[in-house]
């Protein structure tokens, strides 16, 4: 079975000039050398794609693949992390992890806050400011926090995004507007304790492997998970696997916005508990970092028993089952494609 690699490669996007903050969410060489290293220990060819564009140039070639594993993050768009998915539903090419509509409305952080609220999922209270006169309209208790509404592995959070008056509000709100240039989402500050829980399978079949509680030491930036805690969290981060009463309640909220959701596969929610040790929802990674060592979900899985290999084996699996194939065998996905696809594809494809 050939599975083709998508994926975007931040040393690559840093020699075309763009800034490390950019970049940020985008892989390093070495996490697809460990993605396509295990892929081919668990008996699959590989082929590595790469980024949108080059995607796009290797279809319009008649290049085609029994499966992708997915991890590209895109570059422009509310939707961007959707574009490379959309493209090979356009194919009919099965890949791994969620599908372009859970893909869209995860990365919108309120958008996601909505849909899970509405599945009686708890998440703090909050509120979307457009523009900096926005910041003091906003309807909640101090302290507040801030952060961009459509960015990941931490952006734009920073001490700065605890804010505790309506000044430090707008200061936030103001620089946050400028950098990104998207809304900012504000919600309802949570003191309690942050856990992050790691969840592997699609729909009923999702568990959660492990929830795993995120301590900062005295030399990280205080309250915040920020962007600098994430990059240097060996030095910065204690991750700690969690069991008791309120690990397991912060599992079963996972579970419950995960499936709420549609991510598949497997992927990451991240929690916080309030004053009274009540985990809520935060914000889902329905493409989590699957760097060995440095990417949360694989750091949780290893904390817990379960290896890298085992992590990916997991993904195939629960991505073959949803594709209808089977590990080895290529004409699966050729037969499916005379069966059902557009006659023009059933050409290319063949």
């Amino acid at each position: 079975m050939k599975i083709g690699l998508t994926y975007d490669l931040r040393d690559l996007y840093l020699s075309e000039g763009y800034t490390e903050e950019e970049t940020a969410e985008f892989d390093r060489a070495d996490t697809i050398d460990a993605i396509e290293g295990t892929l081919r220990s668990l008996g699959y060819e590989t082929e590595r794609i790469g980024r949108l564009t080059d995607l796009v140039q290797q279809l319009a070639a008649g290049k085609r693949w029994d499966m992708v594993f997915n991890i590209a993050e895109g570059l422009y768009g509310s939707g961007r992390e959707a574009q490379v998915p959309a493209l090979l539903d356009a194919y009919r090419i099965p890949y791994t992890f969620s599908d372009p509509l859970t893909l869209c409305v995860s990365l919108d952080k309120a958008v996601t806050k909505r849909v899970v609220r509405d599945h009686g999922v708890p998440t703090p209270a909050f509120a979307v400011v457009q523009n900096a006169a926005q910041a003091s309209r906003v309807d909640l208790p101090f302290p507040v926090f801030a952060k961009p509404v459509s960015e990941g592995t931490g952006k734009g959070i920073s001490p700065a995004s605890k804010a505790s008056s309506v000044r430090e509000l707008q200061r936030a709100c103001e620089d946050l507007l400028a950098r990104f240039r998207q809304p900012v989402l504000v919600e309802t500050f949570l003191p309690g304790r942050e856990f992050t829980v790691g969840i592997v399978g699609t729909g009923d079949r999702a568990r959660a492997v492990a929830v795993m509680e995120v301590i900062l030491k005295e030399n990280a930036d205080a309250e915040v998970y920020s962007y600098e805690n994430k990059e240097w969290c060996e030095e910065r981060v204690i991750y700690r696997l969690a069991d008791d009463q309120e690990a397991r309640e912060a599992a079963r909220v996972a579970l419950d916005a995960y499936r709420a959701l549609g991510c598949r596969d497997a992927g990451r929610i991240d929690l916080r508990s309030d004053a009274r040790g009540r985990p809520h929802f935060l914000e889902a990674n329905p493409l989590a970092g699957l760097h060995p060592e440095h990417s949360d979900l694989p750091i949780l899985c290893t904390l817990s028993g379960m290896s890298y290999r085992e992590l990916i084996a997991e993904i195939m699996k629960s991505a073959l089952e949803r594709a209808g194939l089977s590990h080895g065998v290529s004409g699966d996905f050729q037969a499916a494609v005379r069966r059902t696809a557009p006659r023009a594809v059933r050409e290319a494809a063949l």
